[in-house]
């Protein structure tokens, strides 16, 4: 197998970089505003898009380990974000559903990770750069 080349090399250290200031920003603004971590916006936006959702479909649409998605809906729960039903196919299953205070969140937190990533990302590239960026990282995940 071929060695990368130095130029792949620093555009990977430079997208770790990258990934980690931008997440970092964002949840610093979350925690500063009294808003639960970026994972739980996420989970109620999947949930808000899809509908209910059993745990293993979320954790596919997440790529979260079961385990951590598993606490992450217990503590969801508890805090009344999200319900837990039976599932009609599979009795042994459940479904998650995102509660009226899930969806009362997910909108006041909207504003703050839109601005974070306007900090983090929109305010040091162009449009036409932000759309270039999106299209490289794209072929990244296909």
């Amino acid at each position: 197998m071929p060695k990368p080349a130095d130029a792949t090399i620093l555009a990977w250290a430079r997208l770790v970089r990258a990934h980690a200031a931008a997440m970092g920003h964002v949840q610093a603004a979350l925690k500063a505003a009294g808003l639960p971590p970026l994972e739980w916006y996420d989970v109620l936006l999947e949930l808000e898009r899809e509908g209910p959702l059993r745990p293993r479909d979320l954790q596919a649409r997440l790529l979260l380990a079961q385990y951590n998605l598993s606490r992450l809906l217990d503590r969801m729960a508890e805090a009344g974000l999200v319900t837990r039903g039976p599932c009609e196919e599979d009795g042994r299953g459940q479904v998650v559903a995102i509660s009226e205070e899930g969806r009362a969140l997910r909108r006041r937190a909207w504003p703050v990770y839109s601005r974070a990533i306007q900090d983090a990302v929109g305010a040091k590239l162009s449009e036409a750069q932000a759309a270039h960026l999106a299209e490289l990282l794209g072929r990244l995940t296909r």
